[in-house]
């Protein structure tokens, strides 16, 4: 058996010769940018404004609370709270239709399986679109025609509404969407590639993003993309930059960039603690967007042993958390 002085010996000679031994990943700067209200519950869906500012959606496990968007500026500053009348406490993904000059925001209903038409200055909100009961609707993507594409996590399938909504049409129903895994969320953050010749889906219980390959609007076989990403969850393509995947890994508390053929070019973020009661770096990372040059993250800072799941290694640190935040990180991938 080698000493231990030996050990260290091998180890700095390893680093000497072969450094990137001593760093794996840069995995740049996490900042707190916005703390949540004290009476909101956990940040998870998240999406910008034309003008930056920061749209985030509070996470009632329970569906109990009223309905809320929580509006931040471009500095983290509180702009506004938005209820939405009618709507359950357990609202996950939102964005805005994209090309709409009235600024339209998409807000999901979990509890309600419903999708909101929301005005984002007063809350005033109506009924887009209205899946089936029982239906996991989670995040939402778009086509370049204004089509609205969302994943549903409880019934594996793609549901699909034209620019004006109404009743939504199963586009892709799959296995590969479903899962028994944990955290029990299958097909979650989804978004076309630049051409639109494939859609990529997260699927958070089986670590997997899924591939649905394309063709003049149609899709055709699911297939797995990439495996293991640890509670794959909120996704977004990177058009300006090759089709990079960004995918927020919820139970690793990173997110990883994989490049248009699956492979990791990058680790973003990490957890380091807590403090205050608020979490330092990523804890839970749920959903992701970009703007400028900047990510933005929602901390759902979620037990899992309150929805009925086993715990996680984040468990125990999510019940501490008493101040929800979100984190953002700058839009870079390290050489």
């Amino acid at each position: 058996m080698l000493t231990l002085a030996r050990a260290r010996l091998l180890l700095l000679a390893c680093c000497t010769l072969f450094p990137l031994c001593a760093s794996a990943w840069d995995r740049g700067g996490v900042e707190r940018f916005a703390t949540m209200p004290g009476d909101a519950p956990h940040p998870e869906g998240i999406t910008a404004d034309k003008h930056g500012d920061v749209y985030v959606t509070p996470f009632d496990p329970t569906g109990k609370s009223a309905g809320r968007v929580v509006v931040f500026g471009s500095r983290g500053d509180l702009k506004r709270v938005l209820t939405i009348a009618g709507a359950s406490g357990a609202l996950l993904g939102l964005a805005f239709q994209p090309d709409t000059e009235d600024q339209v925001l998409l807000v999901l209903d979990l509890g309600q399986s419903r999708v909101w038409r929301v005005n984002p200055l007063t809350g005033a909100a109506t009924v887009f679109a209205q899946a089936p009961a029982g239906s996991g609707l989670n995040a939402l993507a778009f086509d370049s025609i204004g089509n609205v594409y969302i994943s549903d996590s409880f019934k594996g399938i793609i549901w699909k509404t034209g620019p004006a909504g109404g009743t939504p049409v199963a586009w892709v129903a799959d296995k590969l969407l479903t899962t028994t895994g944990t955290p029990g969320f299958g097909a979650n953050g989804l978004d076309f590639n630049s051409r639109e010749t494939a859609l990529f889906v997260a699927n958070t219980g089986d670590d997997t993003v899924i591939r649905i390959p394309v063709t003049a609007g149609t899709p055709g076989k699911p297939e797995v993309f990439v495996n293991s990403i640890n509670g794959a969850d909120g996704l977004f393509v990177d058009k300006d930059d090759d089709d990079n995947v960004w995918v927020c890994a919820n139970q690793a508390d990173e997110i990883v960039v994989v490049d248009k053929t699956g492979r990791a070019i990058a680790k973003l973020g990490d957890f380091n603690g807590l403090r205050g009661g608020a979490p330092v770096g990523f804890l839970f990372p749920a959903s992701l967007v970009r703007k400028g040059d900047w990510i933005y993250v929602t901390n759902l800072s979620l037990d899992l042993r309150n929805v009925g799941a086993a715990q996680s290694v984040d468990s125990q640190w999510a019940a501490e958390v008493t101040r929800h935040t979100i984190s953002r990180i700058r839009a870079r991938i390290p050489r």
